[in-house]
């Protein structure tokens, strides 16, 4: 008598303990991201503000970009406000997942190394990691970086696709790395780096700016995808953007975007 009962105090307990556990297990594994944007009516966008046509600063030190675009009226649709805050790109996913911020958008290429700290979107734009030198300059192709002194921003996706060509990275005099691309190009123009290793969209919109002075070389490094980046934890928050850049590539808005910063359209449908 007392041995079944025990045993069925031990068969209660254990039952309590499982329902327990299970309801932490759903709570624990419930997504909340998206509702949690919406409550506080806003979604803060981690970015580097010097980082031309993405997202920079204007003449009035204003935000502004392609990227800088497409957020907006992606929060717009989602009826929250987006909020930009200007972040050490070195740094930027730690920012994002400490909740510094609540994504990254601003021309981040798509990486199998991000990847494990990170999710992504769906790709909205390919770009290629190309080779930038002045307009007169001797270097036409990557073996010409021989011996040469080369620079791109630090922590960027141009640092990854000069070291998947250990050879080419061997054969420069020296590699520096930047906090920004502005201050790269900065030095490439008055001849203290001969080469910049940088995202091509980026580099076509400075030969806007400074006609004549730069060119972007036939030779490039890799292709590479661009997305938004995000907490792996915050599912319904990345598919809610996914769904409401779906609807802005059909309708044309996207296309519309693209064509104001580039002059054609570089969505990717």
């Amino acid at each position: 008598m007392k041995k079944k009962f025990l045993l069925g105090v031990a068969a209660l307990i254990l039952s309590f303990s499982m329902i327990g556990c299970s309801s932490q297990g759903s709570n624990s594994k419930e997504d909340k991201s998206l509702e949690s944007i919406k409550q506080k009516g806003e979604f803060v966008v981690g970015l580097d503000d010097t980082f031309a046509p993405m997202g920079f600063r204007d003449e009035k030190g204003e935000i502004v970009g392609m990227d800088i675009d497409l957020a907006k009226e992606v929060a717009k649709r989602m009826g929250v406000k987006a909020v930009f805050k200007p972040v050490e790109w070195d740094g930027i996913i730690m920012s994002l997942n400490n909740g510094d911020i609540d994504l990254i958008w601003n021309g981040l290429s798509i990486t199998e190394k991000r990847k494990e700290q990170i999710n992504y979107s769906n790709s909205y734009l390919v770009d290629r990691q190309a080779i930038m030198v002045k307009k007169d300059s001797s270097v036409k192709t990557k073996k010409d970086l021989k011996d040469k002194v080369v620079a791109l921003q630090m922590g960027s996706t141009s640092e990854d696709a000069v070291q998947k060509e250990p050879e080419l990275l061997k054969s420069f005099k020296e590699l520096k790395k930047y906090g920004n691309y502005a201050e790269a190009l900065m030095d490439l123009q008055i001849g203290r780096v001969e080469a910049v290793v940088i995202d091509e969209i980026v580099g076509r919109y400075y030969m806007t700016k400074k006609p004549g002075v730069y060119t972007v070389l036939d030779d490039s490094l890799e292709e590479q995808p661009m997305g938004v980046g995000f907490r792996k934890a915050d599912g319904s928050f990345k598919d809610e953007v996914n769904k409401i850049l779906d609807e802005m590539k059909a309708d044309g808005t996207a296309k519309k975007i693209s064509e104001k910063w580039f002059g054609k359209d570089l969505i990717k449908k």
